[in-house]
């Protein structure tokens, strides 16, 4: 994937691509060759609406130009409530997106690992076709944002922590099943004064194992392997991970937001095969109000929840309803509902 100092704006169409989780929000634009000419990744910060607003504003800032969107996608966990933000031509979930983006970058690759803020995930791809995943959301022993409360409480920059880790000869064990232990554990080697360094670099390894015992358990692991996700950046992590395995990682240039660019593939790919306008609302979307706001369902036992986004004060989706018939608009939910 061509970075945006390689790449020119000659091309008359543009595709977006959102990824919004619960830690980052990633937007990526690609041309008709699938070079990718625009990127940002900021972070969530729990208001995903927001998020995607401001990833807009700084998208289009970095372009410095309004570039001719012929279709947008979204991705990620919040990937419904992103495509009713930007008008999204397509709605697909992160495992298909970072499948995608990572064939267009290597078409022999077999395995993906992609760690990020809040979650772990592992692809499985055989002859170009993804046959099988997992993930993990349950504990965070594992993610990107337990390394960075631990380097938050041993005082090191987060940037510096896989650096640290490279720079021990001595790791020690350290346990890594769960937050709790792995933190409990870290305390106790410091306090019987373990060097720094080699206690961070155990908590490489002891992560790098949790992986592979949960998200990786029962996977046949096959090179070449893709690192990806923002904990790829990390040079410890990435160590941890080759020893266990015994090749080299690929990384990607763009580690970070590929979701963003798979998304941006799918759109174009959808928009090849079902030519017509793009449902993108424009680059206008950070001037635009949003509004979501649920409701419990009461006309059957199932009691579902509605969710509701709003543009501009017109309701303009709905989902959550198991019978489906909330995904009719025009209906008032204030004859249906005990609200």
């Amino acid at each position: 994937m061509k970075s945006k100092n390689k790449v020119s704006y000659d091309n008359s169409n543009y595709f977006l691509g959102v990824d919004v989780g619960s830690i980052s929000t990633n937007l990526a634009v690609i041309n008709e060759e699938n070079e990718l000419v625009g990127r940002v990744y900021i972070r969530t910060e729990g208001k995903p609406i927001k998020s995607v607003q401001q990833g807009v504003t700084l998208l289009r800032e970095n372009l410095g130009r309004d570039l001719p969107i012929r279709g947008a996608g979204s991705t990620g966990s919040a990937r419904q409530l992103t495509g009713m933000l930007i008008g999204a031509d397509i709605v697909k979930n992160e495992i298909t997106a970072h499948a995608l983006a990572s064939l267009y970058i290597d078409p022999f690759i077999q395995t993906i690992m992609e760690i990020g803020g809040q979650d772990s995930k592992i692809i499985i791809i055989r002859d170009g076709v993804a046959i099988d995943f997992a993930m993990n959301t349950v504990c965070a022993a594992g993610t990107g944002s337990f390394l960075d409360e631990q380097a938050r409480r041993l005082k090191i920059p987060i940037e510096n922590f896989g650096d640290l880790a490279l720079q021990s000869h001595n790791p020690v064990s350290i346990a890594g099943r769960c937050t709790v232990f792995a933190e409990s554990d870290m305390i106790h080697k410091q306090q019987l004064g373990y060097p720094v360094r080699d206690i961070v670099r155990g908590l490489c390894q002891a992560m790098a194992r949790n992986y592979f015992n949960n998200v990786g358990k029962g996977k046949d692991i096959l090179s070449p392997i893709m690192f990806q996700g923002g904990v790829a950046a990390n040079r410890g992590m990435r160590q941890a991970f080759g020893e266990s395995l015994g090749v080299e990682l690929e990384v990607p240039e763009n580690y970070d937001v590929m979701g963003a660019i798979g998304a941006a593939i799918l759109a174009k790919e959808e928009i090849e095969r079902n030519p017509r306008p793009s449902n993108f609302y424009g680059w206008n979307i950070p001037d635009l109000h949003f509004e979501t706001m649920g409701f419990e369902c009461i006309d059957c036992p199932n009691h579902c929840e509605i969710v509701e986004i709003k543009m501009n004060e017109a309701l303009i989706a709905r989902w959550g309803s198991k019978c489906g018939k909330w995904d009719d608009l025009s209906l008032e939910r204030s004859f249906h509902s005990d609200q």
